[in-house]
C-alpha cells in the first residue's frame, strides 16, 4: 500500500485529494490546522501546525512515506494577519522541505498559484515567465517555491501552479457569486465581461497530484489548467441557464469599479484584494501544454461546467453551509462586507 503525507489535508482541496487518493487504495496522514472529521481506515489525521518540527518529525518518523502533498496554505481573505499567513505558507513550506529531507521522504508535490501574477498578459502565460505577484498570497506562493528550489538536492518536488480550484463544495469568495445568482440578482461584469479566467477541476487536479509522485526530476513547475476557455460572461450566463433562476449578467464601467475596490479594500471595507480586483477585469490563462506532454495530463472538464457543480453544491447545501463553524476558508462563505450595498442594487 503506497503511504503519503497529505499538508492541509482538512482544507478543501486536501480533503478532495485524500478522498482520492484514499479511493485509489493509498495510506493517508493528513496534518492540518483544523480538526478533521472524515474517517477512514487507512487515514491518520493530525491537528497541528506544520511549523512544528517536532510534531512533523514525530509524524515521519519511520512512516515510510514515499512523498509528501504540500496543500496547507492561509488565504489572505480567510485570516487579516499578514504575518502568521506568510510564516505559515514560506516557513511551513520549509518545515516541509527540511523535515522530508531529515526523514528520508523523496518526493514533495506543491500546489502553488496563479497568484504569482497580478498582471493581465495578451497570452498564455508559461511556465518561464518571470512570476511578479502584486498581494501577499502571491508573494508566499512564490517564495515557497523557492524554498523547495533550495533543497533540490535532497528531495525532489514539483510545484503545479493552480488557477482558481474549482469544485463541488468550493465556496470561500465564490459564495458571494452564489448567493447573487441564487437570489435572482444582477451578477455584475467589469467592463463587457469579455475576458477569459481560468479555472482548473480539482479532480484533474489531483489527478495531476497524483502522476508528479512518481514524476522524476529536480525542482521542476507544471502550469495547469481548463482547456476552451471562455469569457466570464459566458460562464456566467451558462451557470444562470442551467440554475434556473432570474438572475441576469449586468456590466460595471472598468475605471470607477476599480477604483472603488481598491478604495475598499484600503478601508478594510471589502473581501476582494488586489489580486482579485486586478484579475476581474483581465484576463489570464496558463499554457498547459508542458504538463500535457511531460505528464500525459489533460483537463476533462470546462470552466462553465465545473463552475455549475460547484454552484449545485451551493444551492443543495445552503442552510449546512450557514451552520459551518472552524473550517478552512474554501470551505466557509465569505463575508461580503460592503459587496452588501452593491446587492441591494441588484
Amino acid at each position: 500500500m503506497r503511504n503519503v503525507l497529505i499538508t492541509g489535508g482538512a482544507g478543501f482541496f486536501g480533503d478532495l485529494l485524500k478522498r482520492r487518493l484514499l479511493d485509489e487504495g493509498f495510506r493517508c496522514t493528513s496534518v492540518d490546522l483544523e480538526a478533521d472529521e472524515f474517517s477512514h481506515p487507512n487515514l491518520d489525521s493530525i491537528q497541528g501546525d506544520i511549523r512544528d518540527r517536532d510534531l512533523m518529525n514525530r509524524t515521519c518518523e519511520d512512516a515510510g512515506f514515499e512523498g509528501i502533498f504540500h496543500c496547507a496554505a492561509i488565504l489572505a481573505h480567510g485570516h487579516h494577519d499578514h504575518e502568521f499567513l506568510w510564516s505559515s505558507n514560506v516557513e511551513g513550506t520549509r518545515a516541509v522541505a527540511e523535515t522530508a529531507r531529515d526523514q528520508g521522504i523523496p518526493k514533495i508535490v506543491f500546489t502553488s498559484s496563479n497568484c504569482l501574477w497580478g498582471e493581465a498578459f495578451d497570452r498564455p502565460v508559461r511556465e518561464d515567465d518571470a512570476p511578479n505577484p502584486v498581494e501577499i498570497y502571491g508573494k508566499s506562493k512564490w517564495e515557497a517555491e523557492k524554498v523547495l528550489e533550495e533543497y533540490q538536492d535532497d528531495v525532489k518536488s514539483v510545484s503545479i501552479r493552480c488557477p482558481t480550484i474549482m469544485d463541488a463544495g468550493r465556496l470561500g469568495l465564490l459564495a458571494i457569486l452564489f448567493e447573487f445568482i441564487d437570489e435572482g440578482r444582477k451578477v455584475w461584469v467589469v467592463g463587457g465581461g469579455d475576458n477569459r479566467y481560468q479555472f482548473i477541476y480539482g479532480q484533474d487536479l489531483a489527478t495531476a497530484c497524483i502522476l508528479a509522485l512518481d514524476y522524476d526530476g529536480p525542482h521542476t513547475v507544471f502550469n495547469i489548467g481548463s482547456d476552451d476557455v471562455k469569457s466570464f460572461r459566458e460562464v456566467y450566463e451558462y451557470v444562470i441557464d442551467k440554475a434556473g433562476t432570474k438572475a441576469r449578467v449586468a456590466r460595471l464601467p472598468k475605471g470607477p469599479a476599480i477604483a472603488m475596490m481598491k478604495l475598499a479594500y484600503a478601508l478594510k471595507l471589502s473581501p476582494l484584494g488586489p489580486y482579485q480586483y486586478k484579475m476581474i477585469a483581465e484576463s489570464f490563462v496558463f499554457d498547459t501544454s508542458r504538463i500535457k506532454a511531460e505528464l500525459d495530463w489533460e483537463p476533462t472538464v470546462t470552466n462553465e461546467e465545473m463552475l455549475y457543480k460547484a454552484y449545485k453544491y451551493y444551492h443543495d447545501h445552503l442552510d449546512e453551509i450557514r451552520s459551518r463553524k472552524n473550517v478552512s476558508a474554501h470551505k466557509q462563505a465569505a463575508d461580503m462586507g460592503i459587496i452588501k450595498v452593491l446587492k441591494w442594487f441588484s
